[in-house]
């Protein structure tokens, strides 16, 4: 009598794409692995965006002075911090201003009164994927500064729309130029002139 020696059925193997949360995309920042890479996290993959130029490091700084004035004590103007959207988005705004202070903020912010891109090379990215990023995660108020065309596009009013990408969509767009102001949602008794945020 002879034994059959049969073989495992053959199974074929797909790789699979590794999916971050942002506990993990942090942990990851923290202990070194993705120093000196601009990084954000969108669906659990690591995107990596263009590095900082002068212009766009001054667009930063600028335009945080100016939200530091307008919004004063109680709040914090985080520069490329985290915000956590959702279990697995991070998109690492430009700025980010919430309610408290670097004393009095313990743990990673889910939410801000205003978020600011300042953009000289992702504009498409800043007005379509992150904007909607922004309108899903319920953010007031979203700003993308457009170093090159020397305007601020201003989004407001998150609303449900089960034909945008993501479900939500800004109810609100206003394209404003260098001699315009605009006063913050969340800080309606100031008045920023568009000209000052830009370098």
């Amino acid at each position: 009598m002879s034994t059959a020696i049969l073989s495992p059925p053959r199974v074929d193997f797909t790789p699979q794409t590794l999916h971050w949360t942002c506990s993990e995309f942090h942990n990851l920042c923290d202990a070194g692995y993705l120093e000196g890479r601009n990084v954000i996290l969108v669906d659990g993959e690591i995107l990596e965006m263009p590095p900082p130029n002068p212009p766009h490091n001054s667009g930063v700084e600028l335009t945080r002075e100016v939200l530091v004035n307008a919004f004063g004590a109680g709040h914090w103007v985080r520069v490329q911090m985290a915000l956590v959207l959702s279990l697995d988005i991070d998109p690492v705004p430009d700025l980010a201003v919430i309610l408290g202070s670097p004393r009095t903020i313990t743990s990673q912010p889910t939410g801000a009164l205003l978020v600011v891109e300042v953009s000289d090379s992702t504009l498409a990215y800043d007005c379509g994927e992150k904007m909607n990023l922004y309108a899903d995660g319920g953010i007031a108020e979203y700003w993308v500064l457009d170093l090159n065309g020397r305007q601020l596009i201003v989004w407001r009013d998150p609303v449900a729309d089960t034909l945008s990408p993501r479900g939500h969509r800004y109810a609100t767009r206003v394209t404003l130029r260098p001699t315009d102001s605009i006063s913050p949602l969340a800080a309606p008794n100031a008045s920023i002139i568009v000209g000052d945020l830009l370098p």
